[in-house]
């Protein structure tokens, strides 16, 4: 069983449960130092397991380790092969070599099945990226990415188009919101540049910036209209759900204050002839306002769409729901398959 599985986290909670009536059934039992020994070690056998069945509980939730050996730190890598998967594209994972930005990590890609009917067409590109806590495959499990796209592509509101699925946190406990950590892992870069030079090099897809485009969930929603906004040279437009203006950490130059709060540079630095489209809840207050900030700072030749639905929190559901429409907007934006 995946440390991310339902029946992982119920068999957490079925041992909490015995434990707790192991305490209950012991408390009394023996006396003197053997009753004191008896009652620490079922306490400590009841809040560790407590602990453990919460914390697969949340990570039932978010994905942030799908593997044990992820959950014991260990990274692994593949070469560009299939996945196994039941869908009308194929998941393939590819290591991307950190030349730029110092990270070697695996990705996993989303070829539609254009890709293989049409072996010389060059295709457009969706990198998409998750919140933090989590991992990519938040996009492949909870939110079936895969069988989203297969059904746009399929019902021909997307266009056949390759969506990267990269890892934007190198240490799942450190939160990096996609940027440059002064000191730290530089993760911008890996997404902007190397990812890209990986993807070129292994995969047929369009190599100009009308056939790239960027999404994300949550923190994810942050590092795609930010790093559109940071490089209009290499993305045409952006998805947001549920994202933020600022990215809510220190990054330690101080850009977290200017250069990477998107607030800041609408405000005050030239906006770029990109577009973004902000989806969110009008119950998650913070999401909410400010993709209204950003749609209000908003002037061409920068475009942005706003989808809000009535209700919905900060949630896997909220997203689910709002990734279709996203990806058959973005589509819109971006080029069409080269042939």
């Amino acid at each position: 069983m995946a440390p991310d599985s339902l029946a992982t986290a119920l068999s957490a909670t079925t041992a909490a449960a015995l434990a707790a009536v192991l305490l209950c059934a012991t408390w009394d039992r023996a006396t003197g130092l053997r009753r004191a020994a008896l009652r620490a070690a079922t306490t400590v056998c009841c809040l560790t397991t407590a602990l453990a069945a919460t914390g697969l509980w949340i990570n039932h939730q978010i994905d942030t380790f799908p593997t044990w050996s992820a959950l014991a730190g260990q990274k692994t890598g593949a070469d560009p092969t299939p996945a196994t998967g039941h869908t009308d594209g194929q998941l393939v994972t590819l290591t991307v070599p950190g030349t730029a930005s110092g990270l070697t990590l695996p990705i996993h890609a989303y070829l539609p099945a254009a890709y293989r009917d049409q072996p010389t067409a060059r295709f457009p590109v969706i990198e998409a990226l998750h919140g933090f806590p989590g991992s990519p495959s938040g996009w492949l499990n909870r939110l079936a990415a895969t069988r989203h796209l297969d059904q746009e592509i399929t019902a021909g509101r997307m266009a056949p188009t390759v969506v990267l699925f990269p890892p934007q946190t190198p240490n799942p406990l450190l939160d990096t919101e996609c940027t440059d950590l002064t000191g730290g892992p530089r993760t911008e870069t890996f997404l902007t540049v190397d990812v890209p030079a990986a993807a070129q090099t292994h995969l047929r897809i369009r190599a100009d910036r009308a056939g790239w485009g960027l999404i994300g969930y949550s923190a994810g929603g942050y590092c795609a209209t930010n790093l559109a906004l940071r490089h209009p040279d290499k993305y045409a437009t952006a998805a947001s759900l549920s994202g933020y203006a600022t990215p809510g950490i220190t990054i330690g130059d101080g850009t977290e204050h200017t250069l990477n709060d998107d607030t800041w540079r609408l405000r005050h630095l030239p906006q770029p002839a990109i577009a973004l489209y902000l989806a969110s809840g009008r119950a998650d207050h913070k999401a909410h306002h400010d993709a209204e900030t950003l749609a209000h700072l908003a002037h061409p030749p920068l475009t942005v769409t706003t989808n809000y639905a009535d209700g919905g929190g900060h949630s896997m559901a909220v997203w689910e729901a709002a990734e279709a429409p996203a990806f058959d907007w973005l589509s819109t934006w971006l080029g069409r398959p080269l042939h």
